[in-house]
């Protein structure tokens, strides 16, 4: 069964406190993310009805915003989750290259996980550095200018920090 920690109860009471009374579902979203955090980093249906109930809300609402935004994860994710931007302008300066690049190289499509658990590969909508192009998401950091060699040196400081971190 899923449930919040005492303290992370807290946090979500927190949270939703920020928002007029009866507007809890004002809070839906950092409460996603607090609950994506904490239960694997990816929302199974049995979280997305907890947070409902949570927020004393209807599950579809949950299910509207969690299906929406790509920064949600409705099946489990690799350690290392890349997401790749694929809108208009990472595509005129080769993202498609890039994600046939990882396809190649980790043996993923998009929506993939490597067998061991390493790697996800996800495409995703604009992440607003079109500048950087073609560019992705990795945790909390953007890895901008991607080419195959730009992408090797990522894999493997990947790889590295996972051999060490055990």
């Amino acid at each position: 069964m899923v449930k919040f920690s005492d303290d992370k109860l807290a946090k979500v009471q927190e949270i939703v406190q920020r928002y007029p009374e009866g507007k809890q579902k004002s809070a839906l979203i950092p409460v996603l993310h607090l609950a994506q955090e904490n239960f694997g980093g990816w929302l199974s249906a049995e979280t997305m009805d907890y947070v409902a109930e949570l927020l004393q809300i209807s599950s579809i609402e949950v299910y509207e915003v969690a299906t929406f935004y790509s920064m949600y994860n409705l099946q489990p994710v690799g350690k290392y989750l890349f997401e790749v931007c694929h809108t208009g302008p990472c595509m005129l300066r080769g993202s498609d290259d890039i994600v046939t690049y990882i396809y190649e190289k980790l043996g993923i499509k998009s929506g993939e996980t490597t067998a061991d658990g390493m790697f996800t590969l996800k495409t995703v909508e604009c992440l607003g550095a079109c500048g950087y192009a073609p560019m992705m998401q990795l945790g909390k950091y953007y890895k901008e200018h991607l080419t195959k060699e730009r992408v090797d040196s990522i894999i493997e400081e990947c790889k590295k920090n996972a051999a060490s971190n055990n």
